[in-house]
């Protein structure tokens, strides 16, 4: 059970920090962005918004049903590479970095 409150505490910082930054959406992505089938639905969708549309919504999902959280995946490397707001990204990359180390 501290594995989904430490998890859950993880995201509820992502969001404020997205919030934050002006980065957290109002209106959702049109749906068939969302059900892009390439990893991180680089095809379709922002970095940050694969972040509030289908990795937290899927991680509290996980996290509300007592489901078995996916473990040993990294997301702080993508987003390293593909977030070309270096400020944005050096602010985020902390958050994305304790989420790693919580799903070890």
């Amino acid at each position: 059970m501290s594995e989904y409150i430490e998890l859950s505490d993880v995201l509820e910082q992502l969001e404020d920090k997205l919030i934050q930054l002006s980065l957290w959406e109002e209106q959702s992505p049109p749906k068939q962005d969302l059900n892009s089938e390439q990893p991180f639905s680089l095809d379709t969708l922002q970095p940050t918004q694969w972040l509030q549309w289908i990795f937290i919504p899927k991680m509290r999902e996980l996290i509300a049903s007592q489901s078995e959280v996916p473990i040993g995946f990294e997301v702080s490397a993508y987003f390293e590479q593909t977030m070309v707001n270096k400020t944005h990204r050096d602010e985020l990359l902390p958050i994305l970095n304790q989420l790693d180390e919580t799903v070890r």
